[in-house]
């Protein structure tokens, strides 16, 4: 919860970093981009760590680094300090986020339940896309972006006082312990199933990249130039940057119920006809809300559509490959695919800042989410969800 409170709220910094140090959008966009791309590699390797010399170990070297890198970014005055320090940002983000956390929780839960143990640990993430941006935008408020920093670096480490409730976890099978990592990589990646599975996850990446990094800004750009702004009071929000914010929690809030309801239907229904549904639903939200004018109830449905949508594919695509290819390297498995779905953060992240400097707006952009969110509901139809006979549990 508390790292992805910190990592959602790095839309909240980009005017407040565009406008002191002059820098065009695209400039501490590359810096969130490469943020998510370290992210992306170090996700396996913390994974692997993990499963080598266990799981503690993982996550507090993940939340040392996290550390480092914002403090380290406290004190960056160039773009190019920027994208260095945040490459510490995402190794940190990963050794203390879903590859890690997924497969402790996957190996805790039971196999009748594990999708919805999945579901329910996804959603703590959730919560902490909740609590971060108004944090943040709270703070900014009476501080620079810089001390902001240095607040979620004392925060990322404190929460380490949470490490010795860590319980037990379900022993593996036998067969499973047999198989070494290199041996069950080889299998997967020669696996037709495991590569769609890959592949789909990039678009999941490039949408929830791109909206967490750029839409706060949008959503002040865009509704700050709309007439009956008195509506925003009218919701209880007092200026359209607080709106921005606000946005990113609601689309937290909402998916606290999505990803729970993804991992409760996922004990129930075929896990990639849901996530089929799910990318269908985010492409339809996303091609609504760009043909639409803008106001801030368009605002507002639409991070309440898309929120419920927003980490669902999480809990089942771990599910997924917990089902097919058993827990002993989960979390591995998982972080080498999860790894394509942050190569779509960074083309997300990255491609927004530069068509935005470019054109003065993010339609492009927004429709290329719309396209490979159709292309992510197409390439998991032909998974094929069933224990691998090799690979799987017994």
């Amino acid at each position: 919860m508390m790292g992805f409170a910190i990592r959602a709220s790095f839309g909240v910094f980009q005017i407040p970093i565009a406008d002191q140090f002059g820098w065009l959008r695209s400039e501490f966009s590359m810096a969130i981009a490469i943020q998510n791309l370290a992210w992306g590699i170090g996700q396996p390797l913390f994974a692997a760590m993990a499963e080598k010399f266990g799981d503690k170990r993982a996550i507090i070297l993940g939340a040392v680094v996290y550390a480092l890198g914002l403090v380290l970014s406290s004190y960056a005055v160039t773009p190019m300090e920027h994208n260095f320090y945040e490459i510490l940002v995402g190794f940190g983000i990963a050794g203390t986020g879903f590859g890690v956390i997924l497969a402790v929780v996957g190996r805790a839960a039971s196999d009748e339940h594990r999708s919805l143990a999945l579901g329910i640990a996804t959603a703590a993430g959730s919560a902490g896309q909740i609590i971060g941006p108004p944090v943040a935008e709270g703070l900014l408020q009476v501080m620079p972006w810089s001390s902001v920093f240095l607040i979620f670096a004392a925060a990322i480490i404190a929460v380490l006082m949470v490490l010795p409730m860590m319980g037990k976890q379900q022993p593996v099978s036998k067969a499973e312990l047999q198989q070494s990592m290199g041996e069950v990589l080889g299998k997967a990646v020669r696996d037709p199933s495991y590569i769609m599975i890959f592949l789909g996850f990039f678009s999941c990446g490039y949408q929830l990249a791109f909206v967490t990094a750029h839409f706060p800004a949008f959503v002040t750009e865009m509704c700050a130039a709309i007439p009956d702004g008195s509506l925003i009071r009218e919701l209880g929000i007092e200026s359209t940057s607080t709106l921005g914010a606000f946005s990113i929690a609601i689309i937290g809030a909402a998916n606290i119920i999505g990803t729970v309801a993804a991992g409760a239907l996922g004990k129930h229904y075929s896990k990639k006809y849901l996530l089929a549904l799910i990318y269908t639903g985010r492409t339809i939200a996303a091609a609504a809300f760009i043909v639409m004018p803008m106001t801030p109830t368009t605002v507002i449905v639409f991070s309440a559509s898309m929120g419920a949508l927003w980490l669902a594919t999480v809990p089942l695509t771990s599910g997924l490959i917990a089902h097919i290819y058993g827990l002993r390297y989960m979390g591995t498995l998982y972080g080498i695919v999860f790894f394509s779905h942050q190569l779509g953060s960074f083309l997300g992240v990255w491609l927004g800042g530069v068509m935005y400097d470019a054109y003065g707006s993010y339609e492009i952009v927004w429709w290329v989410g719309v396209g490979v969110g159709a292309f992510s509901a197409l390439v998991n139809l032909p998974v094929r969800e069933a224990p691998h006979k090799e690979l799987a549990a017994v």
